[in-house]
Protein backbone atom coordinates (compact mmCIF):
# COMPACT_ATOMS: atom_id res chain seq x y z
CA UNK A 1 0.00 0.00 0.00
CA UNK A 2 0.88 3.12 -0.52
CA UNK A 3 2.91 5.51 2.00
CA UNK A 4 1.08 8.17 1.54
CA UNK A 5 3.29 10.75 3.88
CA UNK A 6 6.53 10.26 1.17
CA UNK A 7 4.06 11.95 -1.04
CA UNK A 8 6.26 15.17 -1.38
CA UNK A 9 9.93 13.15 -1.38
CA UNK A 10 8.80 11.12 -4.07
CA UNK A 11 7.77 14.16 -6.80
CA UNK A 12 10.82 15.37 -5.41
CA UNK A 13 13.28 12.29 -6.18
CA UNK A 14 11.23 11.96 -9.78
CA UNK A 15 11.60 15.41 -10.82
CA UNK A 16 15.47 15.37 -9.72
CA UNK A 17 15.88 12.05 -12.23
CA UNK A 18 13.97 13.54 -14.93
CA UNK A 19 16.42 16.66 -14.77
CA UNK A 20 19.05 14.29 -14.09
CA UNK A 21 20.30 15.74 -11.39
CA UNK A 22 20.25 13.40 -8.66
CA UNK A 23 23.23 12.81 -5.95
CA UNK A 24 25.51 9.89 -6.19
CA UNK A 25 25.25 8.92 -2.52
CA UNK A 26 21.90 9.97 -0.01
CA UNK A 27 21.33 9.00 3.58
CA UNK A 28 17.72 8.34 4.43
CA UNK A 29 16.92 9.87 8.27
CA UNK A 30 14.13 9.96 10.40
CA UNK A 31 12.34 7.77 13.05
CA UNK A 32 12.27 4.16 13.32
CA UNK A 33 8.49 3.22 11.60
CA UNK A 34 8.53 6.50 9.30
CA UNK A 35 9.66 4.17 5.78
CA UNK A 36 12.78 4.82 5.00
CA UNK A 37 13.59 1.02 3.89
CA UNK A 38 10.21 1.47 1.73
CA UNK A 39 11.87 4.61 0.19
CA UNK A 40 15.21 3.26 -0.38
CA UNK A 41 13.41 0.41 -2.42
CA UNK A 42 11.71 2.49 -4.74
CA UNK A 43 14.73 4.66 -5.32
CA UNK A 44 16.59 1.84 -6.29
CA UNK A 45 13.56 0.25 -8.52
CA UNK A 46 12.97 3.98 -10.41
CA UNK A 47 16.86 4.14 -10.79
CA UNK A 48 17.11 0.61 -12.43
CA UNK A 49 14.01 -0.61 -13.41
CA UNK A 50 11.93 3.24 -14.15
CA UNK A 51 8.04 2.95 -13.60
CA UNK A 52 6.04 5.80 -14.09
CA UNK A 53 2.84 4.34 -12.29
CA UNK A 54 5.03 3.86 -8.95
CA UNK A 55 4.56 7.16 -7.95
CA UNK A 56 4.92 6.46 -3.97
CA UNK A 57 7.21 3.64 -1.99
CA UNK A 58 4.87 1.10 -0.94
CA UNK A 59 5.02 -1.05 2.18
CA UNK A 60 5.01 -4.34 2.49
CA UNK A 61 8.14 -3.66 -0.13
CA UNK A 62 10.21 -6.30 -2.02
CA UNK A 63 13.86 -5.64 -2.51
CA UNK A 64 14.24 -5.86 -6.67
CA UNK A 65 15.85 -8.60 -7.50
CA UNK A 66 18.22 -6.92 -10.39
CA UNK A 67 22.24 -7.72 -11.36
CA UNK A 68 23.05 -4.10 -10.95
CA UNK A 69 21.13 -4.23 -7.16
CA UNK A 70 22.53 -4.69 -3.95
CA UNK A 71 21.70 -4.75 -0.63
CA UNK A 72 23.78 -4.75 2.40
CA UNK A 73 22.24 -5.39 6.02
CA UNK A 74 22.98 -6.56 9.21
CA UNK A 75 23.49 -10.62 9.02
CA UNK A 76 21.42 -12.61 11.19
CA UNK A 77 24.03 -14.12 13.24
CA UNK A 78 26.05 -10.46 13.84
CA UNK A 79 25.45 -7.12 15.08
CA UNK A 80 27.07 -5.25 12.62
CA UNK A 81 27.74 -4.65 9.11
CA UNK A 82 31.68 -6.25 8.92
CA UNK A 83 34.61 -4.71 7.02
CA UNK A 84 34.30 -7.41 4.39
CA UNK A 85 30.28 -7.11 3.34
CA UNK A 86 31.83 -3.37 2.42
CA UNK A 87 34.83 -4.80 0.69
CA UNK A 88 33.11 -6.97 -1.55
CA UNK A 89 30.53 -4.46 -2.22
CA UNK A 90 32.77 -2.15 -3.57
CA UNK A 91 34.76 -4.13 -5.57
CA UNK A 92 31.00 -5.22 -7.28
CA UNK A 93 30.63 -1.66 -8.27
CA UNK A 94 33.75 -0.92 -9.85
CA UNK A 95 32.47 -3.63 -12.45
CA UNK A 96 30.56 -2.60 -15.61
CA UNK A 97 26.92 -2.42 -15.17
CA UNK A 98 24.89 -5.21 -16.37
CA UNK A 99 22.56 -3.29 -18.26
CA UNK A 100 24.43 -0.12 -19.06
CA UNK A 101 22.30 2.13 -16.51
CA UNK A 102 24.36 1.75 -13.67
CA UNK A 103 24.22 0.45 -9.83
CA UNK A 104 22.88 0.91 -7.35
CA UNK A 105 23.90 -0.40 -3.41
CA UNK A 106 21.79 -0.44 -0.25
CA UNK A 107 23.23 0.10 3.14
CA UNK A 108 20.75 -0.16 5.70
CA UNK A 109 21.00 0.25 8.52
CA UNK A 110 24.07 2.07 7.82
CA UNK A 111 25.22 2.80 11.59
CA UNK A 112 25.54 -0.27 12.18
CA UNK A 113 28.88 -0.50 10.08
CA UNK A 114 31.84 -0.79 12.04
CA UNK A 115 34.37 1.92 11.97
CA UNK A 116 36.40 -0.12 9.61
CA UNK A 117 33.94 -0.92 7.33
CA UNK A 118 32.73 3.03 7.38
CA UNK A 119 36.20 3.51 6.47
CA UNK A 120 36.48 1.10 3.48
CA UNK A 121 33.59 2.93 1.81
CA UNK A 122 34.43 6.62 2.09
CA UNK A 123 36.34 6.35 -1.34
CA UNK A 124 33.69 4.85 -2.92
CA UNK A 125 31.37 7.76 -1.52
CA UNK A 126 33.81 10.47 -2.75
CA UNK A 127 34.09 9.03 -5.70
CA UNK A 128 31.48 6.69 -6.82
CA UNK A 129 32.12 4.54 -10.01
CA UNK A 130 30.33 4.91 -13.24
CA UNK A 131 26.76 5.74 -12.70
CA UNK A 132 26.67 4.66 -9.51
CA UNK A 133 23.45 5.53 -6.17
CA UNK A 134 24.75 4.53 -3.13
CA UNK A 135 21.72 4.99 -0.22
CA UNK A 136 22.41 4.67 3.34
CA UNK A 137 19.43 4.19 5.66
CA UNK A 138 20.28 5.28 9.43
CA UNK A 139 18.42 4.91 12.42
CA UNK A 140 20.48 6.50 14.77
CA UNK A 141 22.46 9.35 13.08
CA UNK A 142 24.29 9.66 16.18
CA UNK A 143 26.24 6.24 15.49
CA UNK A 144 27.52 7.54 11.98
CA UNK A 145 30.98 8.76 11.74
CA UNK A 146 31.12 12.37 10.50
CA UNK A 147 33.27 11.47 7.50
CA UNK A 148 30.24 9.17 6.19
CA UNK A 149 27.78 12.04 7.39
CA UNK A 150 29.29 14.66 5.27
CA UNK A 151 29.99 12.85 2.00
CA UNK A 152 26.13 11.66 1.85
CA UNK A 153 23.31 14.40 0.83
CA UNK A 154 20.73 13.74 3.75
CA UNK A 155 16.89 12.77 3.14
CA UNK A 156 14.69 13.63 6.40
CA UNK A 157 11.59 11.61 6.55
CA UNK A 158 9.43 12.58 8.79
CA UNK A 159 6.28 11.26 10.73
CA UNK A 160 2.52 12.13 9.32
CA UNK A 161 0.05 13.26 11.49
CA UNK A 162 -1.86 10.83 13.44
CA UNK A 163 -4.51 11.57 11.49
CA UNK A 164 -2.87 10.11 8.30
CA UNK A 165 -1.05 7.75 10.06
CA UNK A 166 -4.52 6.35 11.24
CA UNK A 167 -6.44 6.19 7.88
CA UNK A 168 -3.35 4.76 6.43
CA UNK A 169 -3.33 2.17 9.17
CA UNK A 170 -7.41 1.77 9.23
CA UNK A 171 -6.72 0.71 5.36
CA UNK A 172 -4.49 -2.49 6.39
CA UNK A 173 -6.50 -3.49 8.77
CA UNK A 174 -10.32 -1.94 9.72
CA UNK A 175 -11.13 -1.68 13.18
CA UNK A 176 -8.02 -2.77 14.42
CA UNK A 177 -6.87 -0.94 17.96
CA UNK A 178 -4.98 1.19 16.04
CA UNK A 179 -5.19 4.54 18.35
CA UNK A 180 -3.48 2.44 21.48
CA UNK A 181 -0.75 0.99 18.51
CA UNK A 182 0.34 3.74 17.26
CA UNK A 183 1.20 5.77 20.53
CA UNK A 184 2.79 3.25 21.73
CA UNK A 185 4.91 3.79 18.99
CA UNK A 186 5.54 6.86 19.25
CA UNK A 187 3.29 8.02 16.28
CA UNK A 188 4.99 5.21 13.74
CA UNK A 189 2.95 3.50 11.12
CA UNK A 190 5.13 1.07 10.41
CA UNK A 191 6.29 0.32 14.07
CA UNK A 192 2.23 0.04 14.66
CA UNK A 193 1.96 -2.94 12.21
CA UNK A 194 4.26 -4.87 14.86
CA UNK A 195 2.97 -3.30 17.68
CA UNK A 196 -0.56 -4.16 17.31
CA UNK A 197 0.52 -7.86 17.86
CA UNK A 198 2.16 -7.05 21.56
CA UNK A 199 -0.45 -4.36 23.23
CA UNK A 200 -1.57 -6.96 26.24
CA UNK A 201 2.38 -7.03 26.93
CA UNK A 202 2.96 -3.17 26.65
CA UNK A 203 0.07 -2.69 28.50
CA UNK A 204 1.24 -5.32 30.99
CA UNK A 205 4.78 -3.04 31.26
CA UNK A 206 2.82 0.26 31.35
CA UNK A 207 1.24 -1.23 34.60
CA UNK A 208 4.65 -2.45 36.09
CA UNK A 209 6.16 1.15 35.16
CA UNK A 210 3.39 3.22 36.92
CA UNK A 211 3.72 0.53 40.26
CA UNK A 212 7.21 1.09 40.32
CA UNK A 213 6.63 4.74 39.65
CA UNK A 214 5.08 5.24 42.52
CA UNK A 215 7.51 3.56 45.36
CA UNK A 216 5.45 -0.08 45.17
CA UNK A 217 6.15 -3.31 44.09
CA UNK A 218 9.38 -5.19 43.43
CA UNK A 219 12.04 -4.07 41.07
CA UNK A 220 13.44 -7.60 41.13
CA UNK A 221 10.28 -9.26 40.18
CA UNK A 222 9.34 -7.20 37.11
CA UNK A 223 12.90 -7.52 36.31
CA UNK A 224 12.74 -10.97 36.18
CA UNK A 225 9.46 -11.05 33.93
CA UNK A 226 11.10 -8.94 31.66
CA UNK A 227 13.97 -10.03 31.20
CA UNK A 228 12.24 -13.46 30.03
CA UNK A 229 10.93 -10.58 26.81
CA UNK A 230 13.14 -10.21 23.84
CA UNK A 231 15.79 -7.16 25.39
CA UNK A 232 15.54 -4.79 22.02
CA UNK A 233 11.94 -4.82 22.60
CA UNK A 234 11.95 -3.71 26.03
CA UNK A 235 14.83 -0.69 25.84
CA UNK A 236 13.06 -0.08 22.66
CA UNK A 237 9.30 0.77 24.79
CA UNK A 238 11.76 2.27 27.54
CA UNK A 239 13.18 4.40 25.41
CA UNK A 240 9.81 5.75 23.85
CA UNK A 241 8.47 5.89 27.62
CA UNK A 242 10.66 8.22 28.72
CA UNK A 243 11.06 9.96 25.62
CA UNK A 244 6.87 10.83 26.23
CA UNK A 245 7.90 11.93 29.93
CA UNK A 246 10.49 14.54 28.99
CA UNK A 247 7.88 15.73 25.99
CA UNK A 248 5.31 15.63 29.13
CA UNK A 249 7.47 17.81 31.52
CA UNK A 250 9.07 19.84 28.92
CA UNK A 251 5.47 20.86 27.77
CA UNK A 252 3.89 21.00 31.59
CA UNK A 253 1.48 18.91 30.50
CA UNK A 254 0.22 15.71 33.30
CA UNK A 255 0.89 12.83 30.51
CA UNK A 256 1.24 12.68 26.94
CA UNK A 257 -0.70 10.34 24.30
CA UNK A 258 0.34 6.69 24.63
CA UNK A 259 2.53 7.70 27.71
CA UNK A 260 1.98 4.80 30.52
CA UNK A 261 2.59 6.47 33.49
CA UNK A 262 0.24 9.63 35.08
CA UNK A 263 0.79 12.50 36.95
CA UNK A 264 1.31 11.10 39.96
CA UNK A 265 4.47 9.10 38.69
CA UNK A 266 6.09 12.26 36.82
CA UNK A 267 6.07 14.50 40.23
CA UNK A 268 8.03 11.73 41.21
CA UNK A 269 10.25 11.67 39.21
CA UNK A 270 13.38 13.84 39.42
CA UNK A 271 13.13 15.47 36.04
CA UNK A 272 16.28 16.60 35.38
CA UNK A 273 17.51 12.56 35.40
CA UNK A 274 15.43 12.06 32.34
CA UNK A 275 17.70 12.72 30.03
CA UNK A 276 20.60 10.85 31.84
CA UNK A 277 18.00 8.03 32.35
CA UNK A 278 17.53 7.77 28.62
CA UNK A 279 21.02 8.22 27.67
CA UNK A 280 21.43 5.05 29.66
CA UNK A 281 18.61 3.42 27.95
CA UNK A 282 19.91 4.18 24.75
CA UNK A 283 23.13 3.01 25.26
CA UNK A 284 22.11 -0.66 26.24
CA UNK A 285 20.21 -0.19 23.11
CA UNK A 286 23.90 0.11 21.30
CA UNK A 287 25.00 -2.44 23.30
CA UNK A 288 26.24 -6.33 21.50
CA UNK A 289 23.73 -9.06 22.60
CA UNK A 290 25.36 -11.04 25.03
CA UNK A 291 27.77 -8.35 26.31
CA UNK A 292 25.68 -6.98 29.06
CA UNK A 293 23.50 -9.12 31.59
CA UNK A 294 19.94 -8.19 31.24
CA UNK A 295 18.54 -9.49 34.12
CA UNK A 296 21.02 -7.11 36.15
CA UNK A 297 20.49 -4.23 33.80
CA UNK A 298 16.64 -4.18 33.96
CA UNK A 299 17.22 -4.55 37.46
CA UNK A 300 19.31 -1.51 37.88
CA UNK A 301 16.90 0.41 35.55
CA UNK A 302 13.93 -0.65 37.36
CA UNK A 303 15.10 0.40 41.31
CA UNK A 304 16.41 3.61 39.87
CA UNK A 305 13.01 4.32 38.33
CA UNK A 306 11.41 3.15 41.73
CA UNK A 307 13.61 5.47 43.12
CA UNK A 308 12.58 8.35 41.30
CA UNK A 309 15.51 8.51 39.47
CA UNK A 310 16.85 10.42 42.12
CA UNK A 311 20.22 8.96 41.93
CA UNK A 312 20.54 8.32 38.16
CA UNK A 313 24.16 7.67 36.90
CA UNK A 314 25.47 4.56 35.64
CA UNK A 315 28.77 3.11 34.02
CA UNK A 316 28.13 2.03 30.60
CA UNK A 317 28.46 -1.58 29.83
CA UNK A 318 31.85 -2.06 28.24
CA UNK A 319 33.56 -4.86 27.01
CA UNK A 320 30.93 -7.51 28.66
CA UNK A 321 30.57 -5.93 31.61
CA UNK A 322 26.91 -6.19 32.69
CA UNK A 323 25.75 -2.68 33.92
CA UNK A 324 26.16 -1.53 37.36
CA UNK A 325 24.61 1.20 39.51
CA UNK A 326 26.46 3.89 40.58
CA UNK A 327 25.36 6.57 42.87
CA UNK A 328 25.98 10.24 42.90
CA UNK A 329 28.38 11.44 45.32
Amino acid sequence: MDLIWHREFAKSWLDRSQQDRLPHAVLLIGPVGAGKRAAASWMATQRLRPDPLSELPTYPFDVLQHPDMRWITTPEDKRTIGIEQIRNLVGELTLTSYEGIGKVAVIEPANDMTANAANSLLKTLEEPPGNTLLILVADRIGKLPATIFSRCQRIEFALPTETVALQWLDRMQAGAAWIEALRASGGAPLTALQALDVLETTAAMGRDLQVLGKGKGSAIEVASRWAKLDPGFVLNWMSQQVKLAVLAVLAGRETAPGLAIDDSVLRRMDSRNLFCYLDIINRLRGQAGGSYNVQLSFEGLLIDWANGLKDCSLTPPIDGMELMLARHN
